[in-house]
């Protein structure tokens, strides 16, 4: 009843609160450490919070994907997606070692990558470097854009001094600025995707209710191929993702993700300006990662 009551919703475009089985209650996480505007090391376990179960075509979303993705030529952003995985993989093998069998995080690289067509080759060279790679640090930034909009900026460093100084250059110089609460806008959260090829709406929602995840959402990857977003509790991430498998679904990573819990509506000129601040931030050679939460004016 509950799936025909969300499907229904799903149609007219209305938010719906996924409803907890009975029995089970949501999983709580600690409450994220006060983070200053200065370097901050990354925090784990955000605050839980009540997932919403929306319209995978939101059109401020979906139009944002678009916007957001490198606009060069096919080769380029190839080559960037190869640089954020090998550094991903140097950031895995550091907190977990160079076992894939031994290091989950570490394993779902290793498949993402093969999805991404990286060669074997390349994939092995990745992780003997990364384990005889100077010591780094991992960091997140907080900082805000145009429009208003909430980054969470995740480096992989060996000099602090230099990233911080960066990061802060390429803020002023794109409309942005660093600023303390920002992570306040994102959840930490297992984010499982899959291909999204010929499936509809309705099947996405029935497959993200048949897995257990408590949110999907319907986006495109960096080479502007549909995929679907499911979201889920970290500690449900393996089931999640396993129930996917089950229920043939292809699966193109797995992982945990900031997702965010607020929204910052954009209009096109703000769109384009974020655009350009986040597509400078991925430029540089330190940087992970970028979270936003940007929604397109409808």
């Amino acid at each position: 009843m509950a799936g025909l009551v969300l499907l229904r919703a799903l149609r007219t475009h209305h938010s719906l609160r996924l409803a907890v089985a009975p029995g089970r209650s949501p999983a709580s996480q600690s409450d994220l450490p006060p983070l200053s505007c200065a370097l901050s090391p990354a925090w784990r376990s955000p605050p839980a919070r009540e997932m919403q179960l929306c319209s995978a075509l939101c059109a401020g979303h979906n139009k944002w994907s678009k916007v957001r993705h490198i606009k060069g030529p096919k080769d380029e952003a190839r080559s960037r997606i190869f640089t954020k995985l090998g550094l991903m993989i140097r950031l895995a093998v550091k907190e977990g070692g160079p076992n894939p069998n031994l290091n989950s995080n570490l394993a779902q690289l290793v498949e993402q990558c093969r999805s991404k067509n990286m060669p074997k080759a390349t994939i092995e060279g990745a992780i003997k470097s990364a384990e005889k790679a100077k010591p780094a640090s991992h960091h997140m930034f907080e900082a805000r854009g145009p429009g208003g909009c909430c980054l969470l900026i995740e480096v992989l460093t060996d000099n602090s001094t230099r990233t911080t100084q960066e990061v802060k250059r390429l803020l002023n110089n794109n409309g942005g600025m660093l600023s303390e609460g920002a992570h306040h806008n994102f959840s930490r959260r297992g984010l499982v995707v899959v291909p999204g090829q010929n499936v509809t709406v309705e099947r996405a929602l029935e497959l993200a209710i048949e897995a257990g995840a408590e949110d999907v959402q319907q986006t495109e990857d960096e080479e502007e191929k549909p995929i679907l977003q499911f979201v889920c509790n970290m500690t449900d991430l393996k089931k999640v993702r396993t129930s996917l498998e089950e229920l043939g679904m292809e699966i193109a990573s797995a992982g945990l993700a900031f997702v965010p819990c607020n929204h910052s509506s954009l209009n096109q000129d703000q769109l384009d300006a974020a655009s350009t601040l986040i597509e400078a931030l991925n430029d540089f050679p330190d940087v992970v990662h970028v979270w936003d939460n940007i929604q397109a004016d409808s």
